[in-house]
Protein backbone atom coordinates (compact mmCIF):
# COMPACT_ATOMS: atom_id res chain seq x y z
CA UNK A 1 0.00 0.00 0.00
CA UNK A 2 1.78 2.62 -1.32
CA UNK A 3 0.66 5.21 1.89
CA UNK A 4 2.82 3.48 3.90
CA UNK A 5 5.68 5.37 1.77
CA UNK A 6 4.54 8.72 3.78
CA UNK A 7 3.12 10.59 6.84
CA UNK A 8 0.47 9.75 8.14
CA UNK A 9 0.87 5.57 7.26
CA UNK A 10 4.17 5.27 7.88
CA UNK A 11 3.68 5.75 11.62
CA UNK A 12 2.17 2.26 11.56
CA UNK A 13 5.63 0.49 10.80
CA UNK A 14 9.20 1.10 10.81
CA UNK A 15 10.58 0.91 7.20
CA UNK A 16 13.84 1.63 7.47
CA UNK A 17 14.91 1.02 4.36
CA UNK A 18 12.05 2.78 2.50
CA UNK A 19 12.76 5.71 4.74
CA UNK A 20 16.46 5.18 3.49
CA UNK A 21 14.79 5.80 -0.17
CA UNK A 22 13.12 8.85 1.02
CA UNK A 23 15.96 10.05 2.38
CA UNK A 24 18.15 9.89 -0.67
CA UNK A 25 16.06 10.29 -3.29
CA UNK A 26 12.48 11.15 -4.41
CA UNK A 27 8.89 9.56 -3.06
CA UNK A 28 5.44 9.93 -5.42
CA UNK A 29 2.90 10.69 -2.81
CA UNK A 30 -0.05 10.10 -5.60
CA UNK A 31 1.19 6.78 -7.82
CA UNK A 32 -1.37 3.93 -9.00
CA UNK A 33 -1.60 0.76 -10.55
CA UNK A 34 -3.34 0.73 -14.14
CA UNK A 35 -4.91 -2.28 -12.58
CA UNK A 36 -5.91 -3.10 -9.18
CA UNK A 37 -4.50 -7.20 -9.53
CA UNK A 38 -0.81 -8.92 -10.27
CA UNK A 39 -0.93 -10.19 -13.68
CA UNK A 40 -3.13 -7.23 -15.61
CA UNK A 41 -0.94 -4.58 -13.48
CA UNK A 42 2.45 -6.17 -14.20
CA UNK A 43 1.51 -5.98 -17.58
CA UNK A 44 1.03 -2.31 -17.92
CA UNK A 45 4.33 -1.82 -16.05
CA UNK A 46 6.35 -3.82 -18.46
CA UNK A 47 4.19 -2.49 -21.75
CA UNK A 48 3.72 0.76 -20.99
CA UNK A 49 0.34 0.44 -22.02
CA UNK A 50 -2.98 0.73 -20.49
CA UNK A 51 -4.71 -2.38 -19.74
CA UNK A 52 -7.55 -1.76 -22.96
CA UNK A 53 -4.69 -1.72 -25.24
CA UNK A 54 -2.92 -5.04 -24.19
CA UNK A 55 -5.85 -6.78 -23.20
CA UNK A 56 -4.84 -8.15 -20.05
CA UNK A 57 -8.08 -8.30 -18.76
CA UNK A 58 -7.18 -10.77 -15.78
CA UNK A 59 -5.07 -12.96 -13.85
CA UNK A 60 -4.59 -15.74 -16.71
CA UNK A 61 -4.79 -13.21 -19.38
CA UNK A 62 -1.67 -10.69 -19.53
CA UNK A 63 0.83 -9.14 -22.24
CA UNK A 64 1.13 -11.86 -25.37
CA UNK A 65 4.47 -13.60 -25.12
CA UNK A 66 6.18 -12.18 -27.59
CA UNK A 67 5.77 -8.45 -26.45
CA UNK A 68 9.07 -5.72 -26.49
CA UNK A 69 9.14 -5.15 -22.87
CA UNK A 70 11.46 -2.12 -21.77
CA UNK A 71 13.83 -4.48 -20.20
CA UNK A 72 14.33 -6.22 -24.11
CA UNK A 73 14.87 -2.83 -25.85
CA UNK A 74 17.21 -2.07 -22.96
CA UNK A 75 19.63 -5.50 -23.58
CA UNK A 76 19.42 -4.40 -27.47
CA UNK A 77 20.77 -1.48 -26.69
CA UNK A 78 23.56 -2.71 -24.73
CA UNK A 79 22.72 -3.42 -20.99
CA UNK A 80 23.12 -6.38 -19.26
CA UNK A 81 19.85 -7.69 -18.14
CA UNK A 82 18.90 -10.02 -15.26
CA UNK A 83 15.67 -10.89 -13.60
CA UNK A 84 14.99 -12.86 -10.23
CA UNK A 85 11.35 -13.73 -8.82
CA UNK A 86 7.79 -12.73 -9.33
CA UNK A 87 7.53 -11.71 -12.98
CA UNK A 88 3.56 -12.57 -14.07
CA UNK A 89 2.85 -10.61 -17.08
CA UNK A 90 1.88 -12.93 -19.31
CA UNK A 91 -0.16 -15.87 -17.69
CA UNK A 92 -0.58 -19.32 -16.41
CA UNK A 93 0.25 -19.20 -12.99
CA UNK A 94 -3.06 -18.78 -11.74
CA UNK A 95 -5.50 -21.65 -11.04
CA UNK A 96 -8.25 -22.68 -13.23
CA UNK A 97 -10.63 -21.11 -10.48
CA UNK A 98 -9.21 -17.90 -11.18
CA UNK A 99 -9.75 -18.07 -14.40
CA UNK A 100 -13.57 -19.46 -13.99
CA UNK A 101 -14.35 -16.88 -11.28
CA UNK A 102 -13.35 -14.01 -13.67
CA UNK A 103 -15.04 -15.37 -16.78
CA UNK A 104 -18.49 -15.87 -14.98
CA UNK A 105 -18.55 -12.80 -12.97
CA UNK A 106 -21.67 -11.60 -14.85
CA UNK A 107 -23.54 -14.10 -13.84
CA UNK A 108 -26.68 -13.90 -11.69
CA UNK A 109 -25.06 -15.58 -8.56
CA UNK A 110 -23.28 -15.17 -5.61
CA UNK A 111 -20.61 -17.38 -4.26
CA UNK A 112 -17.94 -17.20 -1.69
CA UNK A 113 -14.47 -17.44 -3.88
CA UNK A 114 -12.22 -16.68 -0.77
CA UNK A 115 -11.49 -18.19 2.61
CA UNK A 116 -12.33 -15.42 5.30
CA UNK A 117 -9.64 -13.76 5.97
CA UNK A 118 -7.09 -14.64 9.37
CA UNK A 119 -3.90 -14.51 11.11
CA UNK A 120 -1.15 -16.46 11.71
CA UNK A 121 2.00 -16.50 13.82
CA UNK A 122 4.67 -18.57 13.17
CA UNK A 123 8.14 -19.28 14.79
CA UNK A 124 9.52 -16.93 17.78
CA UNK A 125 11.80 -13.71 17.63
CA UNK A 126 14.43 -15.08 16.05
CA UNK A 127 12.61 -16.26 13.07
CA UNK A 128 13.36 -13.42 10.09
CA UNK A 129 12.78 -15.50 7.13
CA UNK A 130 9.20 -16.00 6.81
CA UNK A 131 8.86 -16.19 3.40
CA UNK A 132 11.91 -17.93 2.42
CA UNK A 133 10.89 -18.20 -1.69
CA UNK A 134 11.74 -14.26 -1.75
CA UNK A 135 14.28 -14.45 0.39
CA UNK A 136 16.25 -17.04 -1.59
CA UNK A 137 15.35 -14.76 -4.64
CA UNK A 138 16.50 -11.87 -2.77
CA UNK A 139 19.84 -13.80 -2.02
CA UNK A 140 20.36 -14.42 -5.51
CA UNK A 141 19.75 -10.93 -6.48
CA UNK A 142 22.50 -9.76 -4.16
CA UNK A 143 24.96 -12.82 -5.07
CA UNK A 144 24.83 -11.62 -8.76
CA UNK A 145 25.17 -8.18 -7.88
CA UNK A 146 28.36 -9.49 -5.56
CA UNK A 147 29.74 -11.46 -8.59
CA UNK A 148 28.30 -10.46 -12.05
CA UNK A 149 27.54 -6.63 -11.55
CA UNK A 150 30.58 -5.76 -9.78
CA UNK A 151 32.60 -7.15 -12.74
CA UNK A 152 30.77 -5.84 -15.81
CA UNK A 153 31.65 -3.21 -18.53
CA UNK A 154 28.76 -2.71 -19.68
CA UNK A 155 25.67 -1.19 -17.68
CA UNK A 156 23.21 -3.18 -16.07
CA UNK A 157 19.85 -3.60 -15.47
CA UNK A 158 18.15 -6.10 -12.25
CA UNK A 159 14.79 -6.99 -12.02
CA UNK A 160 13.71 -8.44 -8.23
CA UNK A 161 9.83 -9.57 -8.32
CA UNK A 162 8.64 -10.42 -5.02
CA UNK A 163 5.36 -12.33 -3.55
CA UNK A 164 5.55 -10.15 -0.11
CA UNK A 165 3.25 -8.99 0.85
CA UNK A 166 0.94 -11.15 -0.37
CA UNK A 167 -1.47 -13.17 2.27
CA UNK A 168 -1.07 -16.81 1.45
CA UNK A 169 -3.19 -19.89 1.08
CA UNK A 170 -5.10 -21.20 3.78
CA UNK A 171 -4.56 -24.58 4.00
CA UNK A 172 -6.94 -25.68 6.87
CA UNK A 173 -9.78 -24.86 4.14
CA UNK A 174 -8.17 -27.46 1.30
CA UNK A 175 -5.78 -26.49 -1.66
CA UNK A 176 -8.99 -24.50 -3.52
CA UNK A 177 -10.20 -22.46 -1.11
CA UNK A 178 -8.58 -19.13 -1.18
CA UNK A 179 -5.51 -17.16 -0.39
CA UNK A 180 -6.11 -15.49 3.16
CA UNK A 181 -3.45 -15.68 5.89
CA UNK A 182 -1.80 -13.01 6.72
CA UNK A 183 1.30 -14.70 8.28
CA UNK A 184 4.16 -13.16 10.07
CA UNK A 185 6.79 -13.86 13.26
CA UNK A 186 6.76 -11.89 16.23
CA UNK A 187 10.07 -10.54 14.77
CA UNK A 188 8.17 -8.36 12.50
CA UNK A 189 5.43 -7.63 14.11
CA UNK A 190 7.27 -6.35 16.80
CA UNK A 191 8.03 -3.49 14.01
CA UNK A 192 4.45 -2.60 14.32
CA UNK A 193 2.72 0.15 16.49
CA UNK A 194 -0.32 -1.30 17.54
CA UNK A 195 -1.79 2.24 18.58
CA UNK A 196 -1.42 3.86 15.59
CA UNK A 197 -3.32 0.88 13.56
CA UNK A 198 -6.89 2.92 12.21
CA UNK A 199 -9.39 0.68 12.24
CA UNK A 200 -11.64 1.51 9.26
CA UNK A 201 -14.95 2.75 9.18
CA UNK A 202 -17.66 0.46 7.48
CA UNK A 203 -21.14 1.37 5.77
CA UNK A 204 -23.93 -1.18 6.48
CA UNK A 205 -24.02 -3.91 3.85
CA UNK A 206 -27.64 -2.31 2.64
CA UNK A 207 -25.72 0.98 2.08
CA UNK A 208 -22.90 -0.63 -0.16
CA UNK A 209 -22.22 0.28 -3.71
CA UNK A 210 -23.99 -3.02 -5.32
CA UNK A 211 -20.35 -3.93 -6.96
CA UNK A 212 -18.60 -2.94 -3.22
CA UNK A 213 -21.30 -5.52 -2.17
CA UNK A 214 -20.46 -8.28 -4.65
CA UNK A 215 -16.57 -8.04 -4.16
CA UNK A 216 -17.21 -8.15 0.10
CA UNK A 217 -19.35 -11.46 -0.45
CA UNK A 218 -16.89 -12.98 -2.70
CA UNK A 219 -13.90 -12.13 -0.83
CA UNK A 220 -16.18 -13.68 2.33
CA UNK A 221 -16.06 -10.41 4.41
CA UNK A 222 -19.81 -10.15 5.09
CA UNK A 223 -19.64 -11.96 8.53
CA UNK A 224 -18.72 -10.53 11.92
CA UNK A 225 -15.54 -9.26 12.74
CA UNK A 226 -14.35 -7.92 16.16
CA UNK A 227 -12.47 -5.19 16.19
CA UNK A 228 -9.37 -7.24 17.46
CA UNK A 229 -9.68 -9.61 14.26
CA UNK A 230 -9.59 -6.55 11.82
CA UNK A 231 -6.74 -5.00 14.25
CA UNK A 232 -4.73 -8.04 14.10
CA UNK A 233 -4.98 -8.56 10.08
CA UNK A 234 -4.01 -5.22 9.51
CA UNK A 235 -1.05 -5.29 12.05
CA UNK A 236 0.09 -8.48 10.57
CA UNK A 237 0.02 -7.08 6.88
CA UNK A 238 1.83 -4.27 7.63
CA UNK A 239 4.68 -6.71 9.64
CA UNK A 240 4.83 -8.15 6.79
CA UNK A 241 4.93 -5.05 4.92
CA UNK A 242 8.23 -4.57 7.31
CA UNK A 243 9.88 -8.03 6.28
CA UNK A 244 9.56 -6.56 2.44
CA UNK A 245 11.63 -3.89 3.41
CA UNK A 246 14.17 -6.09 5.04
CA UNK A 247 14.57 -7.31 1.35
CA UNK A 248 15.26 -4.18 -0.19
CA UNK A 249 17.09 -3.30 2.55
CA UNK A 250 19.56 -6.42 1.34
CA UNK A 251 19.89 -4.74 -2.11
CA UNK A 252 20.69 -1.44 -1.33
CA UNK A 253 23.13 -2.87 1.11
CA UNK A 254 24.89 -4.85 -1.08
CA UNK A 255 25.12 -1.94 -3.80
CA UNK A 256 26.74 0.28 -0.82
CA UNK A 257 29.28 -2.45 -0.01
CA UNK A 258 29.96 -2.99 -3.61
CA UNK A 259 30.86 1.01 -4.29
CA UNK A 260 27.64 0.43 -7.08
CA UNK A 261 24.84 2.56 -4.91
CA UNK A 262 26.12 6.16 -5.95
CA UNK A 263 25.94 5.26 -9.47
CA UNK A 264 22.66 3.09 -9.81
CA UNK A 265 19.22 3.97 -9.87
CA UNK A 266 17.29 2.18 -7.44
CA UNK A 267 13.17 2.06 -8.39
CA UNK A 268 10.51 0.81 -5.19
CA UNK A 269 7.26 -0.01 -6.69
CA UNK A 270 4.41 -2.43 -6.11
CA UNK A 271 1.49 -3.92 -8.91
CA UNK A 272 -1.02 -3.10 -5.97
CA UNK A 273 -1.92 -2.75 -2.58
CA UNK A 274 -3.65 -4.41 -0.01
CA UNK A 275 -7.43 -3.43 1.53
CA UNK A 276 -6.77 -4.88 4.76
CA UNK A 277 -10.24 -4.67 5.75
CA UNK A 278 -10.62 -1.64 4.70
CA UNK A 279 -14.09 -0.83 3.24
CA UNK A 280 -14.93 -4.12 4.50
CA UNK A 281 -12.90 -6.37 2.09
CA UNK A 282 -9.40 -7.83 1.74
CA UNK A 283 -7.25 -8.29 -1.45
CA UNK A 284 -6.73 -5.86 -4.05
CA UNK A 285 -9.54 -5.61 -7.25
CA UNK A 286 -11.03 -2.22 -6.19
CA UNK A 287 -9.98 1.08 -6.81
CA UNK A 288 -9.94 2.48 -3.37
CA UNK A 289 -6.73 4.17 -2.27
CA UNK A 290 -5.44 0.87 -0.04
CA UNK A 291 -5.60 -1.22 -3.32
CA UNK A 292 -5.05 1.24 -6.24
CA UNK A 293 -2.64 3.38 -4.64
CA UNK A 294 1.08 1.95 -4.99
CA UNK A 295 4.70 3.16 -3.27
CA UNK A 296 6.84 4.78 -5.95
CA UNK A 297 10.69 5.58 -4.34
CA UNK A 298 13.38 6.10 -6.52
CA UNK A 299 16.83 7.32 -5.57
CA UNK A 300 20.47 7.58 -7.62
CA UNK A 301 22.46 10.15 -9.39
CA UNK A 302 20.86 12.89 -10.66
CA UNK A 303 17.64 12.30 -8.88
CA UNK A 304 16.73 14.84 -6.21
CA UNK A 305 17.14 14.01 -2.93
CA UNK A 306 13.86 14.22 -0.12
CA UNK A 307 11.91 15.54 -2.70
CA UNK A 308 7.90 14.37 -2.26
CA UNK A 309 6.09 14.76 -5.69
CA UNK A 310 2.12 14.94 -5.78
CA UNK A 311 1.85 14.43 -9.44
CA UNK A 312 -0.77 11.78 -10.07
CA UNK A 313 1.80 8.67 -11.58
CA UNK A 314 1.18 5.23 -12.49
CA UNK A 315 2.94 2.58 -13.48
CA UNK A 316 2.99 2.62 -17.16
CA UNK A 317 5.49 5.69 -16.63
CA UNK A 318 8.12 3.34 -15.56
CA UNK A 319 8.74 2.07 -19.45
CA UNK A 320 9.38 5.33 -20.67
CA UNK A 321 11.14 6.33 -17.51
CA UNK A 322 13.68 3.40 -18.12
CA UNK A 323 14.48 4.09 -21.71
CA UNK A 324 14.97 8.15 -20.78
CA UNK A 325 17.50 6.75 -17.95
CA UNK A 326 19.17 4.61 -21.01
CA UNK A 327 19.22 7.08 -23.27
CA UNK A 328 17.08 4.84 -25.78
CA UNK A 329 14.37 7.08 -27.86
CA UNK A 330 10.94 6.09 -26.44
CA UNK A 331 8.30 5.02 -29.03
CA UNK A 332 5.74 7.29 -29.24
CA UNK A 333 2.74 4.99 -28.59
CA UNK A 334 3.24 4.48 -25.06
CA UNK A 335 0.61 5.25 -22.72
CA UNK A 336 3.16 6.27 -19.90
CA UNK A 337 5.25 9.96 -19.77
CA UNK A 338 9.04 9.76 -18.71
CA UNK A 339 8.95 10.31 -14.84
CA UNK A 340 12.79 11.77 -15.52
CA UNK A 341 11.80 15.64 -15.35
CA UNK A 342 9.82 15.15 -11.99
CA UNK A 343 12.63 13.13 -10.85
CA UNK A 344 15.37 15.84 -11.43
CA UNK A 345 12.70 18.38 -9.62
CA UNK A 346 12.70 20.04 -12.68
CA UNK A 347 9.01 22.08 -13.82
CA UNK A 348 7.26 20.02 -16.21
CA UNK A 349 7.75 22.00 -19.69
CA UNK A 350 6.57 20.74 -23.25
CA UNK A 351 9.87 19.39 -24.04
CA UNK A 352 8.70 15.67 -24.67
CA UNK A 353 7.48 15.44 -28.10
CA UNK A 354 4.16 14.33 -27.06
CA UNK A 355 3.40 17.39 -24.72
CA UNK A 356 3.28 18.17 -21.39
CA UNK A 357 2.42 14.69 -19.15
CA UNK A 358 -1.97 14.51 -18.66
CA UNK A 359 -3.02 16.12 -15.13
CA UNK A 360 -4.70 12.55 -14.96
CA UNK A 361 -4.33 8.86 -14.66
CA UNK A 362 -5.99 5.69 -15.28
CA UNK A 363 -6.76 2.37 -13.86
CA UNK A 364 -9.47 0.30 -14.82
CA UNK A 365 -10.12 -3.75 -13.88
CA UNK A 366 -11.91 -6.94 -15.79
CA UNK A 367 -11.08 -9.20 -13.22
CA UNK A 368 -12.62 -11.83 -10.73
CA UNK A 369 -14.30 -10.64 -7.38
CA UNK A 370 -16.21 -7.58 -9.10
CA UNK A 371 -18.68 -8.19 -11.15
CA UNK A 372 -18.64 -5.11 -13.72
CA UNK A 373 -15.56 -3.97 -15.70
CA UNK A 374 -14.01 -0.25 -13.51
CA UNK A 375 -12.94 2.79 -14.63
CA UNK A 376 -10.96 4.79 -12.37
CA UNK A 377 -9.81 8.55 -13.23
CA UNK A 378 -7.92 10.51 -10.53
CA UNK A 379 -7.25 14.19 -11.36
CA UNK A 380 -6.75 16.70 -8.46
CA UNK A 381 -8.71 16.13 -5.52
CA UNK A 382 -11.13 13.68 -7.38
CA UNK A 383 -11.57 10.30 -8.21
CA UNK A 384 -14.37 9.06 -10.51
CA UNK A 385 -15.65 5.98 -10.64
CA UNK A 386 -17.03 4.16 -14.05
CA UNK A 387 -18.86 1.11 -13.89
CA UNK A 388 -19.81 -1.41 -17.26
CA UNK A 389 -21.11 0.46 -19.73
CA UNK A 390 -21.75 3.94 -17.64
CA UNK A 391 -25.47 4.04 -17.23
CA UNK A 392 -26.34 0.14 -15.82
CA UNK A 393 -24.51 1.04 -12.40
CA UNK A 394 -24.54 3.56 -10.63
CA UNK A 395 -20.59 5.87 -11.07
CA UNK A 396 -18.95 6.58 -7.88
CA UNK A 397 -17.00 10.28 -7.16
CA UNK A 398 -15.08 10.79 -3.73
CA UNK A 399 -13.32 14.04 -3.06
CA UNK A 400 -9.96 12.80 -1.90
CA UNK A 401 -9.15 16.25 0.15
CA UNK A 402 -12.29 16.18 2.21
CA UNK A 403 -12.48 12.51 2.46
CA UNK A 404 -9.19 10.67 2.06
CA UNK A 405 -11.08 7.23 3.61
CA UNK A 406 -13.17 7.32 0.84
CA UNK A 407 -16.69 6.56 2.42
CA UNK A 408 -18.85 9.75 0.99
CA UNK A 409 -19.61 8.91 -2.51
CA UNK A 410 -20.44 12.55 -3.65
CA UNK A 411 -21.46 11.85 -7.62
CA UNK A 412 -25.09 12.53 -6.95
CA UNK A 413 -23.96 16.18 -4.93
CA UNK A 414 -21.69 17.29 -8.01
CA UNK A 415 -23.46 16.14 -11.33
CA UNK A 416 -21.29 18.56 -13.12
CA UNK A 417 -17.97 17.43 -12.03
CA UNK A 418 -19.10 13.87 -12.69
CA UNK A 419 -20.41 15.11 -16.53
CA UNK A 420 -16.97 16.57 -17.04
CA UNK A 421 -14.58 13.42 -15.81
CA UNK A 422 -16.51 11.27 -17.53
CA UNK A 423 -16.01 12.87 -20.79
CA UNK A 424 -12.37 13.34 -19.88
CA UNK A 425 -12.60 9.20 -19.35
CA UNK A 426 -14.15 8.72 -22.69
CA UNK A 427 -11.60 10.73 -24.46
CA UNK A 428 -8.86 8.44 -22.60
CA UNK A 429 -11.33 5.01 -23.09
CA UNK A 430 -14.54 4.10 -25.00
CA UNK A 431 -15.44 2.50 -21.80
CA UNK A 432 -18.44 1.25 -22.44
CA UNK A 433 -17.41 -0.85 -25.77
CA UNK A 434 -14.19 -1.93 -23.84
CA UNK A 435 -16.62 -3.42 -21.08
CA UNK A 436 -18.70 -4.97 -23.93
CA UNK A 437 -15.98 -6.60 -25.47
CA UNK A 438 -14.38 -8.38 -22.15
CA UNK A 439 -18.15 -9.33 -21.54
CA UNK A 440 -18.46 -11.46 -25.24
CA UNK A 441 -14.43 -12.46 -24.50
CA UNK A 442 -15.63 -13.87 -21.07
CA UNK A 443 -18.35 -15.97 -22.69
CA UNK A 444 -15.99 -17.42 -25.30
CA UNK A 445 -13.41 -18.71 -23.05
CA UNK A 446 -15.72 -19.96 -20.55
CA UNK A 447 -17.59 -22.27 -23.65
CA UNK A 448 -14.35 -23.05 -24.50
CA UNK A 449 -13.57 -24.32 -21.27
CA UNK A 450 -16.44 -26.02 -20.71
CA UNK A 451 -16.44 -27.97 -23.84
CA UNK A 452 -12.58 -28.92 -23.30
CA UNK A 453 -14.08 -30.68 -20.10
CA UNK A 454 -16.65 -32.58 -21.81
CA UNK A 455 -18.81 -34.88 -19.20
CA UNK A 456 -16.02 -33.67 -16.55
CA UNK A 457 -17.95 -30.39 -16.87
CA UNK A 458 -20.32 -30.49 -13.67
CA UNK A 459 -17.66 -32.40 -11.37
CA UNK A 460 -14.64 -29.51 -11.77
CA UNK A 461 -16.86 -27.05 -11.85
CA UNK A 462 -18.73 -27.83 -8.60
CA UNK A 463 -15.13 -28.02 -6.69
CA UNK A 464 -12.95 -24.95 -7.57
CA UNK A 465 -12.59 -22.73 -5.01
CA UNK A 466 -16.60 -21.74 -4.37
CA UNK A 467 -17.60 -25.03 -3.48
CA UNK A 468 -18.83 -24.56 -0.12
CA UNK A 469 -21.36 -22.66 -1.43
CA UNK A 470 -22.13 -24.33 -4.94
CA UNK A 471 -22.32 -28.03 -3.29
CA UNK A 472 -25.65 -26.92 -1.48
CA UNK A 473 -27.14 -26.53 -4.24
CA UNK A 474 -25.70 -27.61 -7.94
CA UNK A 475 -28.33 -27.59 -10.15
CA UNK A 476 -29.60 -23.55 -9.40
CA UNK A 477 -25.86 -22.73 -10.17
CA UNK A 478 -25.35 -24.70 -13.32
CA UNK A 479 -28.63 -23.27 -14.32
CA UNK A 480 -27.47 -19.32 -13.68
CA UNK A 481 -24.87 -19.94 -15.92
CA UNK A 482 -26.82 -21.39 -18.70
CA UNK A 483 -28.83 -18.81 -18.42
CA UNK A 484 -25.94 -16.57 -18.63
CA UNK A 485 -24.86 -18.11 -21.92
Amino acid sequence: DGRLTFYPGNQTVDLPFINFMKRYGTVFLNAYTNSPICCPSRAAMWSGLFTHLTESWNNFKGLDPDYVTWMDLMEKHGYRTQKYGKLDYTSGHHSVSNRVEAWTRDVDFLLRQEGRPMVNLTGDRKHVRVMEADWRNTDKAVSWIKKEAINLTQPFVLYLGLNLPHPYPSPYAGENFGSSTFLTSPYWLEKVTYEAIKIPKWSSLSEMHPVDYYSSYTKNCTGDFTKQEVRNIRAFYYAMCAETDAMLGEIISVLRDTGLLKKTVVIFTADHGELAMEHRQFYKMSMYEGSSHVPLLVMGPGIKEQQQVPNVVSLVDIYPTMLDIARIPVPQNLSGYSLMPLLRGEAENGVSPRGPRPSWVLSEFHGCNVNSSTYMLRTGRWKYIAYSDGSSVLPQLFDLSEDPDELTNVAIKFPVIVHSLDKILRSIVDYPKVSSSVQEYNKRQFISWKQSLGQNYSNVIANLRWHQDWLKEPKKYESAIDKWL
